[in-house]
C-alpha cells in the first residue's frame, strides 16, 4: 500500500498536469475556452483525471478542485432543470422541472431518480429550512408554500398589500426562522413555466417571518431579481439581476433591513467576453460565490475576482452543495442534473 506522502504527490501531479498525464490531456485540461470538452455523458469512455471541464482561471481556484474526481451526470431528460436543494436527512436531492410541473428526488444511497412530486405547482426554486421542512416557490400559485411533515401545504406568502406576488423564483432561509425570496415576472410571462397573467406588483425581493408569516419587501431595484444567496456569516446578501443589468448585487443585512447596495459583479463568457448572468448562486465557507452561468459554472472570490469555471454541455440555471459532507456540488442545468466534488463545502443547510 503506498504512503500518504506518495498518495498526495501523486493528487499534487494529477493537478498540475505532471507527466502521468499525457500531453494531450494535459493540453485539454488548461484549454481555458467556453466549449467543454468532448465527452460522452452517456455511459462512453472514462474521462482521464483531471477533469478538463474544471478549469482554473487563477491558481487560487486550484486549492478547490479535486484531482481524481469527474463531473457525474446523474440524470437527464427534463425540459428546464431548476432549484436544486439538498435534504441532509434523507441524503436526497430534490429540484424542480418547471415546464413539466414536477419535482425529481436523486437519491444518494442508491444513486436512483425518481419523480418526488406530481403536480409541483410550477416550482421553481427549493430549500429546506432548518426544521427539515420543504420550502418552493410555485409559479402556477404564484406563492410560497411550506410542505409540513403531515403532508398538508402551508402557504408562507402569496401576497403583499393585498395584490397578488408574480412568480416567486428562488428561496433561502436565515437561522432567525425568516424566508427570503426574489419574485420576477418569469413565471407569468407565458404558459409555459405556469399561467400567462398580468403583473401587480412590481418586482422586487421579500422577507417573510416564518412564524407571524409577516412579508415585507426588503429590496425593489433590481430589474428581474432571480437567485439570491447569503454570505455565509449572513451579513450580506446577494441577488443576481437577469433583467436590464444582468449582474449580481450586494446588500449589507442590517436586522431585518438590505442597505447600502453595490453592484457586485456583471460576469461574461471567459475568452469571447460575452456577456452573460448569473441565474442561481451559493456560498461555499470561504465565501466564494458559485454561479449557475455560461459556460456552466462561474465562480467569484468575495472580492467578486473570477477564478474557475465548470463548462457544462448544458446552460446552468442553479447549484446547491451537498452530499453527506456538504462538499458535492449539484448543477440543475436544462434538460439534466450533474454534480462534482469540490474541496471545499457549502457554507448553509442547502
Amino acid at each position: 500500500m503506498p504512503s500518504l506522502t506518495d498518495r498526495r504527490s501523486f493528487l499534487a501531479s494529477a493537478l498540475s498536469g505532471a507527466a502521468l498525464i499525457p500531453a494531450a490531456a494535459r493540453a485539454q485540461s488548461q484549454d481555458q475556452s467556453p466549449v467543454p470538452s468532448a465527452r460522452n455523458y452517456a455511459g462512453g469512455p472514462p474521462v482521464q483525471y483531471p477533469d478538463p471541464d474544471i478549469i482554473a482561471l487563477d491558481k487560487r481556484f486550484q486549492r478547490y478542485i479535486v484531482g481524481n474526481t469527474v463531473i457525474k451526470r446523474h440524470y437527464t431528460g427534463t425540459f428546464w432543470s431548476e432549484g436544486p436543494a439538498w435534504n441532509g436527512v434523507g441524503r436526497f436531492l430534490v429540484w424542480s422541472d418547471i415546464p413539466n410541473n414536477v419535482q425529481m428526488r436523486w437519491r444518494e444511497e442508491d444513486n436512483t431518480v425518481s419523480v418526488f412530486r406530481n403536480p409541483s405547482g410550477y416550482s421553481n426554486g427549493n430549500t429546506f429550512d432548518f426544521e427539515g421542512r420543504q420550502l418552493s416557490c410555485e409559479h402556477g400559485g404564484r406563492r410560497v408554500a411550506r410542505y409540513e411533515y403531515d403532508g398538508t401545504v402551508t402557504v408562507i406568502a402569496d401576497k403583499f398589500e393585498g395584490k397578488r406576488l408574480n412568480s416567486p423564483n428562488d428561496i433561502v432561509v436565515h437561522p432567525d426562522g425568516s424566508i427570503w425570496f426574489t419574485d420576477p415576472m418569469y413565471g407569468i410571462l407565458g404558459n409555459y413555466e405556469g399561467f400567462k397573467a398580468q403583473s401587480e406588483l412590481k418586482t422586487a425581493v421579500y422577507r417573510v417571518d416564518s412564524k407571524t408569516r409577516q412579508i415585507e419587501k426588503v429590496a425593489d431595484q433590481p430589474d428581474m431579481p432571480n437567485g439570491i444567496c447569503f454570505s455565509p456569516d449572513y451579513k450580506k446578501v446577494y441577488v443576481a439581476d437577469t433583467g436590464n443589468a444582468r449582474q449580481i448585487w450586494v446588500y449589507d443585512l442590517d436586522g431585518k433591513a438590505l442597505r447600502n447596495v453595490k453592484r457586485f459583479a456583471q460576469l461574461s463568457v471567459p475568452v469571447t467576453r460575452a456577456f452573460t448572468a448569473a441565474d442561481g448562486m451559493r456560498c461555499d465557507t470561504d465565501g466564494n460565490l458559485w454561479c449557475g452561468a455560461l459556460p456552466g459554472v462561474q465562480v467569484l472570490t468575495p472580492n467578486a475576482e473570477l477564478i474557475g469555471m465548470i463548462r457544462l454541455p448544458e446552460n446552468c440555471a442553479n447549484v446547491c452543495f451537498g452530499g453527506t459532507k456538504r462538499n458535492r456540488l449539484f448543477m440543475a442545468a436544462s434538460q439534466s442534473l450533474y454534480s462534482v466534488y469540490v474541496d471545499t463545502q457549502g457554507a448553509h443547510i442547502t
